[in-house]
């Protein structure tokens, strides 16, 4: 096989590898939230979107990433994630997520808004810590 052979199938796997359309690892205490710039710290409320070319943006807070959908085209975003609450660091897809605020769970932006990924986890803490519970979408309507 030629070298200019080689070459171009470098370069067609390597386009092919940079374009996957997949959530990145958040590195806590390193990487900054796209929204407010704050470090996200926080393995239980940090959220992701990735893009349908592939970009990915973090936040510190799930209120974040709701306040910079509010900014942006959403038929851009292929993946919307949140921490799982009960599994820290693990993402979970946002739209089948149940959600809690409530003041007994503090989140770093002050919003008391927690991600759980089961209907029983989020109203086990609701029955415990009080608040108000959500589906994504009447959440996004609570934000708007």
């Amino acid at each position: 096989m030629s070298s200019k052979k080689i070459y171009t199938l470098l370069f067609l796997c390597f386009i092919l590898c940079s374009c996957r359309i997949r959530p990145k690892a958040i590195n806590y205490g390193f990487d900054t939230c796209h929204f407010c710039t704050m470090t996200i710290v926080d393995q239980q409320h940090a959220a992701q979107l990735v893009t349908s070319k592939g970009k990915v943006f973090k936040f510190d807070a799930i209120e974040c990433m709701i306040n910079h959908l509010k900014e942006i085209d959403e038929t851009s975003v292929s993946l919307i994630l949140v921490n799982d609450y009960d599994h820290p660091g693990k993402l979970i897809d946002a739209k089948t997520g149940y959600y809690l605020i409530s003041t007994g769970i503090s989140s770093p932006m002050g919003a008391n808004l927690t991600a759980f990924s089961t209907l029983e986890s989020s109203t086990k803490a609701l029955k415990e810590l009080g608040g108000e519970q959500y589906a994504w979408e009447s959440l996004l309507t609570h934000f708007n």
